[in-house]
Parts: C-alpha cells; sequence; structure tokens
C-alpha cells in the first residue's frame, strides 16, 4: 500500500486541470426508488450478521450490476459485504487506493417495509401531502433545505415508511458514479474500491469486514446531508449499563423485606437532568447521556444508555457524573446494588484524519470542482467511517442530500445525488493527478 505522510500545510493546486464531469439526475434517481423498495432494516436485537438476512437482498442486487458494469472482481462475503475494484488506468504506479463506502441498511425507527418511492418532478415549493397518510406533510417551513431544489425533483415515500435515503442515496450515487468510470475510460484513476457494509445503523457496519481483501489507504463514506458537506470529525461514543440488583422475597410477605429493582430503575432515570445533558436539550459540540433501554423484573433490571461527546475527557467526565448519579439513588434502597459497565463503540475520526490532512482537503477540492461550495462540518453522531479510520482507512464522509432521515418525511433531491456521484469522480482524478 502506498501512504502519505502528514503535511499541516497542504494547499490545493491551481484549478487548471478541472474537466467538466456531469451526471444524470434522472439516472441516479431512478437508481435509488430501484433500492429503495427494497427492505433491508437492521435490528438492533439481533444476534447473527447481519443482523437480518433481508439486507443481503440488496447486495445481491448491486453485486449483479457492478457485474454487468463489467466489474468482474465483484463480490458478496457470507456476511452480506460487498467488496469491488476498479481497476486502475493510469501509467503513475504510486497512486493510493481510494474506497467509496455506503451502508445497504435502513434503521430500525420506522419501517422501511413496502416502501412505495414517489418521483416529484419540478418541485414548485407547495406543500406535498403524502398520499398514504394525510397527516404527513412536507413542507419548507418545517424543512427549509426545500427551498433549494424549486424547480428540480424530489423523492419521497408514501407516508407509511421512511424512505431509506440513508443511506441508499450513497449506494445510488456511488453505483451511478462507478457506471461513469466504467463508461469513460479516458478518465485516469487509481485503484478505485467499493464496498457496501450492512447493519450500519445498529452499530455494527465494520463488525466483520476484511481490511486486507477490501485493501484500500484511504477511503470516504456517502452517507451525509446537504450539497457539498463534508464531515471529518464524528462524536466519540461509548455505550453504558447500569445493573440494578434488587432484594426479592414473596410480595405477600414483602413488608420492610423487598426491594423492587424496576423502581429503582425508574428512580434513576426520573433523577437524570431535565434542561441539560440530553439529546432533547444539547446542540453543535454539547455532549450527551441518553437512556435507550429499559429491561429486567423486581429482582433484577438494567438500564441501557449511550454517552457522547467530542472528547475523550467530556466522555469520561459523562460517565462519571452518570455513575455517582445511579450510586445517590440506589444508596437510597438499603439492600440494592448495582453495577456500571461501559463499553467503547467508535471515536472521533478526527483524531486520525488530522494526521493526514490531503484526505479531507481533496473531498473539499472534489467538491469544488462539481461546482458546490464546501460546508466543513461535525457529526453529532457517527458513520461507518469512523470506524475505518481507526482500522486503518482514514475516512471521511461526503454528502448525498438526505434529508429528514429515520421518519415518514425523509426526502432526496435528484440533484444532490447526482452531484454526489460527480464528487466522486473527481476524487477519483485528484489523487491520481496529484500523486
Amino acid at each position: 500500500m502506498c501512504t502519505f505522510g502528514s503535511d499541516k500545510n497542504f494547499l490545493f493546486s491551481d484549478q487548471k486541470s478541472i474537466s467538466m464531469i456531469e451526471i444524470s439526475s434522472h439516472n441516479v434517481a431512478e437508481r435509488l426508488m430501484r433500492y429503495v423498495q427494497i427492505d433491508t432494516q437492521s435490528d438492533p436485537l439481533g444476534n447473527n450478521f447481519p443482523t437480518t438476512e433481508k439486507q443481503k437482498d440488496l447486495s445481491k442486487l448491486l453485486l449483479n450490476e457492478l457485474v454487468e458494469m463489467g466489474i468482474s472482481n465483484a463480490e458478496m462475503d457470507a456476511y452480506g459485504y460487498v467488496y469491488a475494484t476498479i481497476p486502475s488506468n493510469s501509467k503513475k504506479i504510486t497512486i493510493p487506493t481510494i474506497c467509496f463506502c455506503s451502508h445497504v441498511d435502513t434503521a430500525p425507527d420506522c419501517s422501511g417495509t413496502d416502501v412505495k418511492p414517489i418521483y416529484h418532478q419540478n418541485y414548485d415549493g407547495k406543500d406535498i401531502v403524502l398520499p398514504d397518510d394525510k397527516d404527513q406533510v412536507l413542507s419548507i417551513k418545517h424543512s427549509p433545505y426545500l427551498q433549494q431544489h424549486l424547480g428540480h425533483s424530489i423523492i419521497t415515500a408514501s407516508g407509511l415508511t421512511l424512505l431509506g435515503a440513508d443511506d441508499k442515496s450513497g449506494v445510488a450515487a456511488i453505483m451511478e458514479a462507478a457506471n461513469f468510470l466504467m463508461q469513460h475510460p479516458s478518465i485516469a484513476h487509481g485503484d478505485i474500491k467499493i464496498l457496501f457494509t450492512p447493519d450500519e445503523e445498529v452499530g455494527k457496519g465494520t463488525a466483520q469486514v476484511d481490511m486486507k481483501k477490501l485493501g484500500a489507504d484511504f477511503g470516504y463514506t456517502l452517507d451525509g446531508g446537504e450539497a457539498g458537506s463534508l464531515e471529518d470529525e464524528t462524536f466519540s461514543a461509548d455505550s453504558a449499563t447500569i445493573t440494578i440488583e434488587g432484594v426479592i422475597v414473596h410480595p405477600g410477605y414483602a413488608k420492610d423485606k423487598l426491594v423492587n429493582a424496576l423502581k429503582i430503575a425508574g428512580a434513576v432515570l426520573e433523577a437524570l437532568p431535565k434542561t441539560e445533558w440530553s439529546p432533547e436539550t444539547t446542540k453543535e459540540r454539547e455532549g450527551f447521556v441518553h437512556p435507550v433501554a429499559v429491561n429486567g423484573i423486581a429482582e433484577k433490571a438494567n438500564i441501557q444508555f449511550i454517552v457522547r461527546d467530542f472528547n475523550l475527557v467530556g466522555l469520561q467526565e459523562h460517565h462519571k457524573k452518570l455513575k455517582e448519579l445511579a450510586e445517590n439513588v440506589v444508596n437510597q434502597f438499603p439492600g440494592a446494588t448495582m453495577e456500571y459497565e461501559a463499553q467503547e463503540q467508535y471515536r472521533n475520526m478526527k483524531e486520525v484524519l488530522d494526521k493526514y490532512p490531503q484526505v479531507t482537503a481533496f473531498a473539499a477540492e472534489a467538491i469544488q470542482r462539481s461546482g458546490l461550495v464546501v460546508k466543513k462540518e461535525s457529526i453529532r453522531g457517527g458513520t461507518d467511517g469512523s470506524r475505518f479510520s481507526y482500522i486503518g482507512m482514514p475516512c471521511p464522509n461526503i454528502f448525498t442530500g438526505m434529508q429528514n432521515i429515520h421518519s415518514k418525511l425523509e426526502w432526496v433531491g435528484a440533484k444532490d445525488m447526482a452531484k454526489a456521484a460527480e464528487t466522486i469522480i473527481h476524487l477519483c482524478m485528484i489523487w491520481e493527478e496529484k500523486s
């Protein structure tokens, strides 16, 4: 593999080599509408990998389409990952291998079964009432980004399901870019890797990936929002589990003896701050602690949390505060005990990406070449790129246009997906030019 060292003084080269690349918004929209009709919802409680077999239905389709493009070395493994390579056509031999990655699964938050995509051509700015649930109304008032799509086409679902633009818009953009590269061999590039992952939405997108098989030096996830957005920073993320042991006796003889673990769990939740420290009360660079599940019986109960912050010091402070809060509550119930367990989920990709500034800089230049203004942002969440950055493939995140994700009002603009595909092609060109 070929890698670059750190260069904090990296600058863009001049723009003389910019080539005009144009992707059909209709073509990429057609791809998305085909992909979203395949139910790929993942399961946070699933013990298999992938957590749902139906994710492989889309993986198989993508494999077949890649082969039909002429990409002969495409394959799907037993876990549902799709790997493919577009071989280098450059005379240069020191070009880093670049990967473009998106996930095939959709979120468990909202149904992904029987998605009916609707193609709204030449959006006129009026409210869109989704036909299968008249209470679902998409409007500029509540989705101001629609203003940027007046006169252009957008895609929604019908009102009963999410759309699945997260992240099938990324899948569609990568597939359209791959098809363009295969049809235009005059565009010089190094080895290009394509990767589609399952189970990203349940935090397992990289759990079974074969990095040796992938063989990429640097990568880009296509899993972002507004056109032009480029994200090189994510939360650092942990889970935390508080397990409470009560004192169980027969309820008929329980006076002054029974200590109900479920009631203690409720008291812990009630003790959480009401105006701070939660997703619904924080923004920008503020971290949070968020209870996501409560399970148990009177004898034993547990509360599962996600813990988020942009830096590790803040993350540890959240753990300390949560543990102390829970201990203070449990100590009010004589005989009860508790355990606190923290587990790492992913880390802020910026700590790795800062060592390879050219990876993000090239992405910014590619976005500019596609005719957009770069919007550098931090993600109040994570992507597969968070984990990839720590297991050998520095990997920022690029826009696809997806909006209102994980909801029945999810939508995406066709022109944004086309621009994402154009950005991919420019990135391939830039890595070849600058190597």
